[in-house]
């Protein structure tokens, strides 16, 4: 199945999180989407770099990694994650956080940033998708804030619980909510 032109395979490299390989299978089954994992306690890296292989000979044309990057003052999955980027040397790096957040979420791209950077040897987020952007009302500072912080767009947002709530960012919206 192809999406936009793209034929996709899914990633599971979140081997840190209880649940995270089943969540992302499920996702995969509902978008009918391939889906590459091992399972967990696995090294990340290791598991994007078979995907990869694996996409290679499947003829998928993009592979979508899933990690646990969240967690932005564990240290050693910052380093995991440093490590996959480094490694695997991605097209394109996105960091996803949630809208909601507000400043922390300012807090969290910078130390997202800061480890791909020193651990994946100067890569840089190349853009950002915000959840839960439909909460944060007229309030798009943070959101404004990353930008300026990694220099990064804001590729989407979602805006809901479906996966057409998944929408390009309207930049007239957020002007217009900072002169409210």
């Amino acid at each position: 199945k192809t999406y936009g032109g793209c034929n996709p395979l899914l990633a599971a490299c979140d081997t840190f999180r209880s649940g995270a390989v089943e969540q992302l299978g499920m996702h995969a089954k509902c978008l009918g989407v391939p889906i590459y994992s091992k399972g967990y306690s696995k090294d990340p890296s290791s598991v994007a770099a078979a995907a990869i292989e694996q996409a290679i000979q499947d003829k998928n044309d993009v592979v979508l990694v899933d990690t646990a990057g969240r967690m932005q003052n564990n240290v050693p999955l910052m380093k995991a994650l440093g490590k996959l980027v480094s490694d695997n040397k991605p097209d394109l790096t996105v960091f996803v956080g949630e809208a909601l957040v507000g400043n922390d979420g300012v807090d969290q791209v910078r130390m997202f940033n800061q480890a791909i950077s020193t651990y994946g040897r100067n890569h840089k987020i190349d853009a950002i998708l915000l959840t839960k952007f439909d909460t944060v009302s007229d309030k798009v500072g943070a959101a404004l804030s990353m930008t300026h912080v990694t220099n990064a767009p804001i590729l989407f947002v979602g805006t809901g619980q479906k996966y057409h709530h998944l929408q390009k960012l309207s930049t007239q919206s957020v002007i217009q909510s900072l002169f409210r």
